[in-house]
């Protein structure tokens, strides 16, 4: 649906284009019989555009739509696209992502068409700051917010809170400073759920009672493929009062852990997160990680434990080490074997099968393969059941359970 070159085409164009009768079914809308295009009222509508113009065939058209995405379009005045807006009485959410607005300048009187949305996708855009806090301040009902991909280092603080705000995604950019991440708290005191990944953010480097102020509202936080690298980091996400749910893969404090252990010692160092990394945290997972944390830390240094192995020992108690218990099946036994009066002491294989015990004891029993008659006599069982022909030459050694000091008797086959 490109133009050509040099050549812009209006949103009411693209727009009649994509849905008119000829095109697209369609059913008539109360009132004024407007065209909607068929589906429930209000799905999304995507558009290419260059410039725009003909408001009321916008606002007769698109009385119904409530989504309009506006994205990978060369929109790149503000005016313009205020125009629609403000002719699409019932909008509720607006993608103008991967449109070249960096240079766009937004004047108050353009914003004020905004102050309905209540959900706005800059993606890819690199709108200003000055651009965003004009647009907050004239939607009072805004309540997602995104502005990822759009090369921010800094942050510029607004003057003017936005206390609608629920929701902000903010990835892909280059925040690496908690003096720039923590501006947020202050811009948006109702913010339940905050999409930080893939920043390099270093550290969390704040008070208790900073991180309470600042965030009290927060359920949610992604950090996924930030660089946090000390323990120290993870514990102060507890002074978030209401943190939830927390994803923390991809950075570098958790490299050199087994994925268990990633995630246990995580879960035990959050103790009021319920969902860790997209899956709930049970109650037997997190007695079982806060178990694995006590005894991950026995053999620390005293100055070395963290502060959360005291509390988890107060609860506990100072585990002992779980036992080792090897269930991987014996490679050898220490055996006596027995032949009429001789009794000789035997190391054998127990992954060998009984045709291969035979040829191993040829040289001590002084009997051929095809002259021996095997059985094996459990030193603990004997009593009860008696010797067991090995009489099946394929059969594995061990699985008789052979253990050090059974015996094997050695029969000579009788002409």
């Amino acid at each position: 649906m490109e133009a050509p070159e040099g050549e812009g085409r209006t949103f009411m164009q693209v727009i009649s284009e994509k849905y008119s009768p000829e095109n697209f079914p369609y059913r008539r809308g109360p009132g004024m019989g407007v065209v909607v295009p068929t589906g429930h009222q209000g799905s999304p509508m995507k558009a290419m555009a260059c410039h725009c113009c003909y408001e009321a065939e916008i606002a007769a058209f698109c009385a119904h739509v409530v989504e309009l995405d506006l994205s990978h379009n060369k929109l790149q005045d503000w005016h313009e696209i205020s125009k629609i807006v403000a002719n699409i009485p019932n909008l509720d959410f607006l993608n103008l992502s991967s449109n070249p607005l960096s240079d766009a300048v937004l004047e108050p009187e353009s914003a004020e068409a905004f102050s309905r949305l209540r959900r706005l996708v800059l993606n890819n855009t690199q709108v200003s700051w000055d651009i965003v806090h004009t647009l907050m301040r004239e939607m009072p009902e805004l309540e997602e917010l995104f502005l990822c991909l759009n090369e921010y280092n800094t942050v510029t603080a607004s003057t003017t809170a936005c206390p609608s705000l629920r929701l902000l995604h903010i990835t892909d950019n280059n925040l690496q400073d908690w003096s720039e991440v923590r501006k947020f708290g202050s811009m948006f005191p109702s913010l339940d759920t905050f999409v930080l990944a893939n920043n390099n953010l270093g550290s969390i480097l704040d008070s208790g009672d900073n991180l309470r102020r600042l965030f009290p509202n927060l359920r949610s936080v992604n950090l996924h493929n930030s660089g946090l690298s000390r323990w120290e980091d993870i514990e102060n996400l507890n002074f978030l009062p209401k943190l939830k749910e927390v994803r923390l893969q991809g950075i570098p404090l958790l490299q050199t852990y087994t994925n268990t252990e990633r995630r246990s010692l995580m879960i035990a160092q959050l103790p009021s997160v319920t969902c860790l990394n997209g899956s709930v945290v049970t109650g037997g997972e997190r007695e079982d990680a806060e178990r694995f944390f006590i005894r991950y830390h026995l053999d620390y240094p005293k100055e070395e434990l963290p502060h959360r192995y005291h509390c988890l020992v107060t609860k506990y108690g100072k585990l002992a080490p779980l036992a080792e218990i090897d269930l991987r099946p014996r490679c050898h036994a220490k055996v006596e074997v027995h032949c009429e009066d001789r009794v000789e002491q035997v190391s054998i294989r127990l992954d060998q099968t009984v045709a291969e015990l035979k040829k191993q004891l040829r040289t001590v029993v002084q009997l051929s393969t095809s002259n021996m008659r095997l059985y094996y006599i459990d030193k603990d069982m004997c009593s009860a059941f008696g010797p067991e022909e090995m009489k099946y030459s394929t059969r594995a050694l061990h699985s008789y359970s052979i253990r050090d000091g059974d015996e094997i008797l050695v029969v000579p086959k009788t002409k």
